[in-house]
């Protein structure tokens, strides 16, 4: 069997969840190591701070996002999808950037810059050319979001890396941010039905108006501040308009779907927190309203999706183990210790960036034990993807 005919290169989720397992267990603790000292980026074509937000959001966060959607496209407009050599191609892209982020200081700009983008501006002209070839046949009309915001995380990129990094990590967020609101509307309608037999409030004159103020937000850092942060409350305040009706009451029984409302109020108060910013300085310690997205949203929402799709797309039963429970209790873990426990203890901060860090690769890796086994094996139910 060729190595691009391996169950490994069937779907999109399958190599992009491997790497995102690795990734999440390896990047926190590498800056973890660097932001105390014991580790240096002498090599880096950038900064450690850069190399930090690129690393967790183009390298784990896109290793998650483009799993997500080379598997969730081709389902969406009703195609095979992207498999073999393509999925090949933009693995090995993905880890050429990860050489060339680490090590890339000494290489020509222009070999630099051909590892840094190759990945991002291949997996976004394919994910494109699926959903605008087909959008006839396209399922939810308002994958439009998608068509523009996979562009923009290209100008995100070279902002947050060549730029402005404050503009270009707020840029990049509030993509991140859109597509989990998207993300998160679509699958808890599901989860919820099948959980509890509910129906959760789908009301486009309230989803519409979410969608599009998350799409305003995007370029944040080009409006006037009070502007932003009055947007950025009128969004926190619609998500919780709408989280009132989604039977949270419900929900949090279980951990496996109350998870990805933490998700959600993560979203909601990383809202909050940047509209506050505008009228008082609460003193926060750390990047309390960035790291309550990645932490909160992005860490606690992931590893619940990775368990789902891992095992729903492979032909087995959604089911959490108790493995897999405690991997979602870790990152629960992670995220009070990153986020809460500095406010109150302070003198704790490095402490508590080690130990959020151990969280990662204790859940990541379990995580990487439980499911790299199943990325590499062939559906159990016989069918090809």
């Amino acid at each position: 069997m060729s190595s691009v005919r391996h169950p490994l290169w069937l779907v999109g989720f399958r190599p992009f969840f491997l790497l995102a397992c690795i990734a999440g267990a390896v990047l926190p603790l590498v800056w973890a190591m660097v932001f105390s000292g014991y580790g240096g980026l002498t090599v880096s074509p950038v900064d450690a701070l850069r190399w930090h937000a690129h690393e967790m959001f183009f390298g784990f966060g896109w290793a998650v996002l483009g799993g997500f959607l080379l598997t969730s496209t081709k389902n969406w407009v009703n195609i095979r999808g992207h498999h073999g050599d393509a999925l090949a191609f933009l693995a090995a892209a993905w880890l050429i950037e990860r050489l060339g982020m680490a090590v890339g200081g000494s290489w020509p700009t222009a070999l630099f810059l051909l590892s840094n983008n190759l990945f991002l501006g291949s997996i976004v002209a394919m994910l494109l050319w699926t959903l605008i070839r087909h959008r006839a046949q396209d399922s939810y009309r308002d994958n439009a979001f998608f068509i523009v915001l996979l562009p923009a995380f290209i100008a995100a990129k070279q902002l947050l890396l060549h730029g402005d990094f404050a503009a270009g990590s707020e840029m990049t967020l509030a993509l991140f941010r859109l597509a989990f609101l998207v993300m998160l509307e679509r699958t808890l309608t599901q989860f919820m039905k099948g959980a509890f037999q509910v129906n959760i409030l789908r009301q486009p004159r309230l989803d519409m108006p979410i969608k599009l103020l998350g799409l305003i937000l995007v370029g944040s850092f080009l409006l006037p501040a009070d502007l932003a942060a009055a947007l950025s409350l009128a969004l926190a305040v619609l998500l919780l308009v709408r989280f009132v009706f989604w039977h949270p009451q419900l929900a949090l029984r279980r951990i496996d779907i109350g998870i990805m409302y933490v998700g959600y109020l993560a979203i909601v108060g990383q809202l909050l927190l940047v509209a506050l910013a505008r009228v008082a300085d609460p003193g926060w310690v750390g990047s309390v309203a960035t790291h309550l997205f990645t932490f909160g949203a992005m860490g606690c929402v992931i590893p619940a999706m990775i368990v789902r799709i891992a095992n729903g797309h492979t032909g087995r039963k959604v089911v959490f183990s108790a493995v897999d429970r405690g991997i979602l209790y870790l990152m629960l873990a992670a995220l009070a210790i990153r986020v809460v426990l500095p406010q109150f203890a302070p003198g704790l901060y490095l402490a508590c960036i080690h130990a959020a860090a151990t969280c990662w690769l204790l859940a990541f890796g379990l995580l990487g034990w439980r499911y790299i086994p199943i990325l590499l094996k062939p559906r159990i139910d016989g069918r090809e993807h």
